[in-house]
């Protein structure tokens, strides 16, 4: 099926995204084909959850139905995603502010989530190396918008990094392991404290330094 472009795939899109569950859906499915059965044992959802919010997906043209096999005496169904969960900043910009606002619940309830579980099991601090910091800066329109380009560049090099990752590992027969990478900007808001939170993570040695700076 052919890969669509269209402002009524946006609005699909939107939709499919407005919930945390789908979101999560639609990227295991860019990754690969895969049947709500495995979506659920991956995921920890009840199959019942996963099966109502893939045929959603698939309603609003987000995935297609690839094949069928026979398991058990029912037919497991397997799906691939013809979209993709991401958004230009003209569709961006196009879409309605209750959905972005809809769209930027569910991400955020997925990072959330994700940290709060990393807290819980021990695996935030599994990596002395991990980074994690809050700053507030104050830029100007011009300073902005080179914010807005930097972090587009760092997910395009951060993309770059994951497929020479897998590329290593095929060719040395190695492992790959998840990693989170969450950025976002936001205008800070009045009730939010002005200074810069400590931060957490390793720097790269000065060449004139033989001490690791640390930023508070």
């Amino acid at each position: 099926m052919k890969r669509e472009t269209t402002s009524a795939v946006d609005s699909r899109l939107a939709k499919a995204l407005a919930h945390p569950l789908r979101v999560q859906l639609l990227a295991q499915l860019n990754q690969g084909v895969a049947s709500p059965n495995e979506l659920a044992k991956k995921l920890g959802e009840p199959l019942t959850n996963v099966s109502y919010h893939v045929r959603m997906l698939h309603d609003l043209g987000c995935i297609e139905l690839v094949e069928t096999e026979p398991r058990r005496g029912a037919l497991e169904h397997y799906y691939r995603a013809i979209v993709r969960p991401f958004f230009s900043d003209r569709d961006w910009k196009r879409l309605p502010q209750n959905a972005r606002n809809s769209i930027s619940d569910a991400v955020f309830q997925l990072i959330w989530d994700d940290a709060a579980a990393s807290i819980k099991d021990g695996s935030m601090e599994e990596r002395d190396d991990h980074h994690l910091s809050r700053t507030v800066l104050a830029v100007d329109e011009q300073g902005w918008e080179e914010l807005h380009d930097l972090l587009a560049q760092t997910l395009e090099k951060a993309m770059d990094v994951q497929a020479q990752s897998a590329s290593r590992a095929s060719k040395a027969d190695g492992e790959t392991f998840c990693a989170n990478l969450v950025m976002f900007t936001h205008p800070t808001p009045s009730t939010a404290k002005q200074t810069t939170a400590p931060s957490s993570g390793t720097r790269k040695k000065r060449r004139t330094s033989k001490k690791t700076a640390t930023k508070a």
